[in-house]
């Protein structure tokens, strides 16, 4: 992996440019013209993860999508996605392929949970840095959305949060959720 970037840890011929209908980064390949939401193969993950946390986080906190207008019947939320081998696409921008077992994942996004419920740490904070999804960018900010717009499960279960509230863990298609709705 020598021929690799020194800031950002992806390969050869791949940025990092963002988007302005999503307000989040994507990997852009302008030789091949190829764009993706996660990490090309062979990227070092690491580097990436300290190049995205220092260059494409969001500063101002949770309110990166205060600009956004609330539309009747939506809500906002933030998330920590904690994926396994079993996840719906098991890989994510903190680590190409993610061989952990369920009971691996759920033993990492409990200790989250405790950390979040001792005030150590917020979920927002701790999602920069250990979600796998995408919007950890964003601190976990998932921006607006109504019902019919995530999966089930987390919909029910962000939904029936108050403001401010965390939920318990939630088990997607996609991994193990810690649920924060914002709004």
């Amino acid at each position: 992996m020598a021929d690799q970037q020194p800031e950002t840890g992806l390969p050869p011929n791949w940025e990092v440019r963002h988007s302005q209908s999503k307000n989040l980064p994507y990997y852009f390949n302008p030789v091949e013209k190829v764009s993706r939401w996660e990490p090309p193969p062979e990227t070092d993950t690491e580097k990436l993860k300290i190049y995205m946390a220092t260059y494409h986080s969001n500063k101002g906190g949770l309110a990166a999508g205060a600009a956004e207008e609330r539309q009747p019947g939506k809500i906002r939320a933030a998330h920590l996605l904690v994926k396994h081998c079993d996840s719906r696409r098991p890989s994510s921008w903190r680590q190409n392929t993610i061989t952990r077992t369920k009971k691996e994942a759920y033993d990492i996004i409990r200790a989250h949970e405790q950390r979040i419920k001792a005030g150590e740490i917020s979920l927002g904070q701790l999602a920069l840095t250990e979600s796998d999804c995408s919007s950890a960018r964003k601190h976990g900010d998932l921006g607006y959305f109504g019902r019919g717009d995530m999966q089930k499960e987390f919909e029910d279960a962000a939904f029936a949060l108050r403001v401010g509230e965390i939920s318990g863990i939630v088990d997607t298609a996609s991994g193990l959720h810690l649920i924060e709705r914002l709004e």
